[in-house]
């Protein structure tokens, strides 16, 4: 390994977990930004030899993650959830046919886990699914200015160099994009982190009425207005008594015929999900992420994704 290469891995590998949760944020899918971090630090590599100072090395790979961001995304139709589609149904749940929606995913929590307590909490509010489906609706370069300036605490200037334009213009996109916002999400609920007991026992309580197939347990965990969404479904529910009624009707079947395992996604409780196959078998089904508030779970989101699992660090099949 050469000297050069070695300065270069001393001097950025340390930035590699947060470039991921920036990636995450502007595009909405793990496995992509995992992808655009790798694209980044290649280009990092092969421009490090002109890299000259004249800004921090964290700024340099911030403003090369997110030109590669603008790039990806040109392209690309935006990562939704049922919920952005279209209203609350009460009719059954039908898939949307393949590759007709580009669908939001989770982010584990393991994947951009920190020592820092500080950081911790700052990098679980902001990738709050809520706040990750409402980034996917702004345009991309408004994206980019409100990460910058209002995650990242990047200046005004640091982010009109980053994204090559003027300070007035970057002023005029966090406007724009802050009002954006609030109108997909005018008042933020006050939720319980997931290393709270309280949330940890609604997460229990959720994992146990599937396990048991018991929609009583279900109707003890979730709030009044709780919503149900679950990929790649168009159809999303709103009201304890009709998520209650779908899930009881369509999803729990019988006890032993779902597993689940407690892990945490985009600062939420989460559980990797499996469904018992004919044979017998428990397969990777996908992960369920919950919100969870002092009075109960307001929102619960399923990604149907049989290798989501694997991205938990779970296997793709359980022993019974």
């Amino acid at each position: 390994m050469t000297p050069d290469r070695d300065r270069f891995i001393a001097e950025t590998e340390r930035f590699r977990q947060e470039l991921l949760a920036h990636c995450y944020r502007m595009v909405g899918s793990a496995h992509d930004a995992e992808d655009l971090v790798q694209e980044c630090y290649l280009r990092a590599w092969r421009s490090y030899s002109g890299f000259e100072g004249r800004a921090s090395t964290r700024s340099w790979l911030y403003r090369i993650a997110t030109n590669v961001c603008l790039t990806a995304l040109k392209p690309r139709p935006i990562r939704v959830l049922p919920s952005g589609l279209a209203g609350p149904s009460d009719r059954p749940p039908t898939p949307v046919p393949p590759g007709e929606v580009s669908w939001l995913e989770p982010l584990p929590d393991a994947w951009i886990a920190t020592d820092d307590p500080a950081a911790v909490a700052v990098e679980r509010e902001s990738v709050r699914l809520a706040l990750i489906a409402g980034l996917q609706h702004l345009p991309a370069r408004q994206r980019a200015i409100l990460i910058l300036r209002e995650v990242l605490a990047f200046s005004a200037a640091e982010t009109a160099e980053i994204l090559d334009t003027t300070t007035a213009a970057v002023k005029s996109g966090l406007q724009r994009a802050r009002a954006r916002l609030d109108e997909l999400e005018p008042e933020p609920e006050a939720l319980l982190e997931p290393t709270d007991p309280r949330a940890r026992a609604l997460l229990d309580g959720y994992i146990a009425a599937f396990e048991h197939s018991d929609a009583r347990l279900l109707e003890q965990v979730l709030r009044a207005d709780a919503t149900l969404e679950a990929t790649p479904f168009r159809e999303w529910q709103s009201g304890r008594a009709t998520c209650v009624h779908t899930l009881d009707t369509y999803v729990l079947g019988a006890p032993g015929d779902w597993r689940m395992i407690a892990t945490a996604a985009n600062g939420h409780p989460a559980a990797a999900v499996y469904h018992r196959a004919p044979d017998g078998t428990l397969r990777a089904d996908g992960a369920v992420v919950l919100t969870p508030t002092p009075t109960g779970i307001t929102h619960v989101i399923k990604f149907h994704d049989p290798a989501l699992p694997a991205t938990f660090g779970h296997p793709p099949h359980l022993t019974p």
